[in-house]
This record gives structure tokens, C-alpha cells and sequence, in this order.
């Protein structure tokens, strides 16, 4: 199908970087959250810095299918907008609420399993009562947390992306005096150490769903869509087709997540200088890791609403646009990288042996920042088409039978070059990257054809 439209690279470019940019911003708010948090309290004991990340590494898990479910929302809100059917944006909010609280209640079910997990790590005493003292905590700022992720992903959808970042400044500012509070007991609040962390993380929870609520209540941009002008009780059959396309999306994304949290366990037998040499180089690259993925976040909101206009041509054009500014973000990012690994090992640690380990594997993250960049723009393209379950298949695949195979392979075997340690799991990151963005590519060409063929198409 040939469209007669013009497309204007610039303004297609500019309307991408607008929604980005306070994505970016929301995303950096909230690592600074789970940072303060860390340096907070480990200013109390390293046994309450342990806890901390003890207990987000059991709780992160949790919580992150209520994230990967509303993952699908925003593209599908878009897509109502572009077909001109915006009175259909309440009822997938209200639904998308329900489905996120069902998700929520089961994290909070999840975590009661900390005692098993606890019991395989073998930990002390004092380490086990503080992470029982934040998790028995923070459970409750799931509600609140869902509940948040519902509307902030709506308005994402409506393409303002603005509040995202208002209210994530806001949220990481609250958290700093409410953490001084619970950890050291100021203020009157009781001196709770490192599970103070817990208790301040769920009343930001709260705090941010408040935020965000007054907003779509009082802002007048929300105003025409009447999302809270009166409440929509739970449709389970509309409930189960957003979880249909959720669950599969929150799947893929956990076996990302994992991908990286197991390589640490295989890491830890080598040592601790391996062990913080590979995190160093870990924690920078998350945090590279966001300018592409909220780049993709705007690609799949322009994309949703090209697909509700029927416009197979300009759904391509964004997601072409979309790519050469993630590739031209890529050669800014992988550069900076390369040229300054070495100051930024510094400002992690002043060990010697940690920052030349660290700064040799940043070498390696400027080579896979290219394919981390393409896969996570080909993810947000496909959930355009709500095609989760392709998701599925090709991160499965491509994270843990390509990329931690080959990383076992090389870093731990003999089998094809004597044992690499942790150069073998990153150029396994490398591999599994790889070959997602050119499985994601294809499925994309798939969708295209498809498309073109028909403008009515979805994939189910």
C-alpha cells in the first residue's frame, strides 16, 4: 500500500525527542532512588547495605511482572488516539488498573516465599532481620506502585510524557528525608537501619500514585479523555486480553533480567575483584541502557498511533526515524564509552585491579551497545503490534540459549579457547544481543509485509 502522505524526517525527529526526553528523565530519577538507597544505608553498617540489596533482589523479581504487563498499555492508548476513538481510553485504563492491582496482591503473595529463598543463601542472623524488616515493609507500596504505573503509562500513551518526569523528580526528592527518617530515626520515626529503605520505598510508592492522580484529576490536557469521570468496575474478558498481551512482554523482559543477575551468581565463585570489576561495567551500562530504551518507548507511542490511522507507511517512517536517532545516540554513547572507560572505572573505585578489569570490559560494552540498541527499538516496535508472544520467543532464545551458553561456554569451559572469565559472559552479552536484534529485525520485516498487505492487520 503507497501512502500520499509527506513525512517530515525533522518534525518526526523532534516530536520522538519530546516524548523521550522526559522518559529519560523519569528512568534516571528512579535509579537515583534505588542509589541513594544503597549509599543511605550502608552509611549505617555493610550489613545494612547487604540487606538492601538482598531484598530488592528479592523483590525486584516480584514486582516486575506488574511492570512488564503495563508495558503493553501505552502503545495500545496511542493507538486509540490515531483511529480517532479516544472514548475508548478510559475503559483500558480502568481494565489495566484492575489487572495491575490483581498483579500487585500476587507480587506481595510471592515475597512471603523470602524465607526459602533466605534458606538457600545461607545468611546471618542480623542480615536475615533486616531483610525481613524492608520486605514485610515495602510489600505494601505495591498497590500504590501498580497503581501509579497504570496512570503514568496512560498519559505516556496520550503522548505526555511530561508528568512521568515531574513526578519521578518529585518521588526521588521525597525519598531522601523520608530514608533519613526510617534509617536513622529522625523526626520522631523509629531507627529501622537498612529496612528503613522498605518503609520509605512504599510511602514514595503512595506518594508518586497520589501525585499522579491529582494530575490526571486537575491537569487540563486529561480533561476531554473523562479517565476518572467515573469508575469502571473489572470486565474480566477485556482484562484477560490485556493480560494475554502483557504477561508474554513481563516474561521476556524477567529473562533479561535474569540473564545478568545469573551471570553474577557464576561470577561470584572468581572472586570479588571480578565480581566488582563486572559490576562496575554493569552499572554504566544500565544507565546508557535508558536514553535507547526511552527512545523506544516513544518509537512504540508513535508507532501505536500510526497503526490506529491505518498508516502502514508512516508506522515505518517513525520506526526508521525512530532507529538513525538511536544509531546516532549509539555512536555518541559507545564513543564517550571507549574514550573515557578509564575515569569512569575511577569514579566507581579506587582498587587498581578493579578499574583495569572494569575499564577492559567497558570495551566490550561500547561493542554491544550497538545490538542493546537495536533489540530494545525492534521490542518497542513489536509491541506496537502487540506481538508479545514473538517478543517471547526471540529473547528467550536469544538471552539463554545463545548468549549465557556461549558465556558459560568461553568464560567457564576449555572447550573452544582456554577459560575467559568474565571477558566470556560479556562477549555472551554480546552474542545474545546480537542475535536478538537480528531476530527482532526479521520479525519486524515479517510485520511489515504483513501490514502492507493489509492495514486492518494485528497480530493476536
Amino acid at each position: 500500500m503507497q501512502s500520499s502522505k509527506i513525512y517530515s524526517r525533522r518534525a518526526e525527529v523532534s516530536h520522538l525527542v519530546r516524548l523521550a526526553a522526559p522518559i529519560v528523565a523519569a528512568q534516571v530519577a528512579a535509579t537515583l532512588m534505588g542509589f541513594i538507597d544503597a549509599m543511605m544505608a550502608g552509611q549505617v553498617s555493610a550489613t545494612d547495605l547487604a540487606a538492601v540489596a538482598v531484598a530488592n533482589s528479592i523483590w525486584f523479581p516480584a514486582i516486575l511482572l506488574v511492570m512488564g504487563v503495563l508495558m503493553a498499555l501505552p502503545p495500545i492508548i496511542s493507538r486509540h488516539l490515531g483511529a480517532q476513538q479516544p472514548d475508548k481510553v478510559p475503559n483500558d485504563m480502568w481494565q489495566s488498573g484492575w489487572l495491575a492491582l490483581i498483579c500487585a496482591i500476587g507480587a506481595m503473595l510471592l515475597v512471603q516465599l523470602a524465607p526459602m529463598i533466605l534458606a538457600q543463601m545461607t545468611v546471618e542472623a542480623d542480615l536475615e532481620s533486616l531483610v525481613y524488616g524492608y520486605l514485610d515493609a515495602v510489600i505494601w507500596g505495591a498497590p500504590g506502585f501498580a497503581g501509579y504505573l497504570v496512570l503514568r503509562n496512560t498519559s505516556e500513551g496520550l503522548s505526555f510524557t511530561k508528568p512521568s518526569m515531574w513526578i519521578g523528580v518529585l518521588g526521588l526528592l521525597l525519598n531522601i528525608p523520608l530514608n533519613y527518617a526510617f534509617i536513622y530515626g529522625a523526626w520522631g520515626a523509629p531507627a529501622m537501619g537498612g529496612a528503613g529503605c522498605g518503609v520509605a520505598t512504599a510511602i514514595v510508592q503512595w506518594l508518586m500514585f497520589a501525585g499522579m492522580l491529582l494530575c490526571v484529576r486537575y491537569h487540563h490536557f486529561y480533561r476531554p479523555y473523562h479517565l476518572l469521570s467515573a469508575i469502571q468496575g473489572p470486565n474480566w474478558s477485556a482484562m484477560l486480553a490485556l493480560f494475554k498481551i502483557g504477561f508474554p512482554m513481563a516474561l521476556a523482559f524477567f529473562f533479561e533480567v535474569t540473564l545478568f543477575a545469573v551471570v553474577a551468581v557464576l561470577l561470584a565463585p572468581m572472586g570479588a575483584t571480578v565480581v566488582a570489576g563486572h559490576q562496575v561495567a554493569l552499572n554504566f551500562s544500565s544507565i546508557i541502557f535508558m536514553l535507547p530504551m526511552s527512545l523506544g518507548m516513544a518509537i512504540s507511542i508513535r508507532m501505536g498511533y500510526r497503526l490506529g490511522q491505518r498508516d502502514p507507511t508512516g508506522c515505518f517512517f517513525s520506526y526508521k526515524t525512530g532507529l538513525g536517532v538511536g544509531l546516532a545516540l549509539v555512536a555518541c554513547t559507545a564513543s564517550f564509552t571507549l574514550i573515557f572507560r578509564h575515569l569512569i572505572a575511577d569514579v566507581y573505585t579506587n582498587d587498581a585491579a578493579v578499574i583495569e578489569l572494569a575499564t577492559s570490559l567497558l570495551v566490550l560494552a561500547t561493542v554491544y551497545q550497538l545490538s542493546d540498541t537495536i533489540q530494545v527499538i525492534g521490542v518497542s516496535a513489536l509491541r506496537a503490534f502487540k506481538d508479545s508472544k514473538g517478543i517471547l520467543y526471540i529473547t528467550l532464545f536469544a538471552y539463554w540459549c545463545c548468549g549465557l551458553v556461549v558465556g558459560v561456554v568461553l568464560a567457564m569451559t576449555d572447550i573452544i579457547v582456554p577459560a575467559m572469565g568474565p571477558y566470556g559472559f560479556w562477549i555472551g552479552f554480546c552474542v545474545g544481543l546480537t542475535a536478538a536484534a537480528v531476530l527482532l529485525s526479521l520479525r519486524l520485516r515479517y510485520c511489515r509485509r504483513k501490514l502492507f498487505a493489509n492495514p486492518e492487520w494485528q497480530l493476536s
